[in-house]
């Protein structure tokens, strides 16, 4: 017990100091998980509504093969990844094994999935209802998949800070590629892992209170959303953002 709160102590003080090292270790996770949210979900927001609007034979196979996607362990991830990226991958020639790039690529293959099948579940259910009014003004496939996109933009929103929290909580596929190098790509949970393994409890527990906090803060933000639609479309359903949470 003693020791818990003399952990407790250390990394509070640790917090409210600015101590460098823990801050520099919270930035590199915000930037890792941040720019692979920004790709996962430019590519993710695309190919779900493209998914949910679309017909084409194969279509249940390939929504089978995602939803499969949805339970792929970030090790597997991170195994891909390394055996793409090392120096006899096919993409070896980019240097990126054990860098800032290797971790956001490995976040992204993590994060592309769940973006993708909860917007394409989000952008069907809308299409069942509000599709053939774009149909009947003449509007094409992609052009009601686009339509549909912005018509959803709160349950979306929601889905992306959901995708944040699955990046920044995430620690397999970072620690296999990323090699957790102090100073260079050591992110909150492999430093978590590493420093617990050391014996440096408050480091270790100052970061678990900052990504609890993280974590937090994200279920606010979707909170918040759920309110701000039901005051602006009170007569929408909000049944899609649920898949946010």
């Amino acid at each position: 017990m003693n020791s818990f709160w003399e952990s407790a102590s250390v990394a509070l003080d640790l917090m409210t100091s600015g101590d460098p090292m823990l801050w520099a270790i919270v930035a590199r996770s915000l930037g890792v998980s941040a720019t692979a949210c920004l790709l996962a979900c430019v590519a993710g927001l695309l190919l779900g509504a493209w998914l949910a609007v679309a017909r084409f034979a194969g279509r249940g196979l390939v929504l089978a093969v995602l939803n499969t996607l949805l339970a792929l362990p970030s090790v597997v991830v991170g195994l891909v990844v390394y055996l793409l990226l090392s120096r006899s991958g096919p993409l070896g020639f980019l240097g990126w094994m054990f860098s800032f790039q290797a971790m956001v690529v490995a976040q992204t293959v993590l994060v592309l999935p769940v973006v993708t099948a909860l917007t394409r579940q989000a952008i069907e259910d809308a299409d069942r209802t509000h599709g053939e009014q774009w149909q009947s003004l003449g509007a094409n496939t992609f052009q009601r998949g686009l339509l549909l996109l912005w018509d959803e933009r709160f349950a979306l929103l929601t889905v992306l800070i959901a995708s944040f929290g699955r990046a920044i909580s995430e620690v397999g596929a970072v620690m296999i590629v990323g090699g957790n190098i102090d100073g260079f790509t050591r992110v909150m949970t492999t430093a978590i892992a590493l420093e617990t393994s050391k014996g440096d409890l408050p480091l270790a527990l100052a970061l678990g209170i900052i990504l609890l906090g993280v974590v937090l803060l994200l279920n606010l933000l979707m909170a918040a959303v759920r309110v701000w639609r039901e005051r602006l479309e009170p007569g929408r359903t909000t049944a899609t953002l649920a898949l946010g949470t």
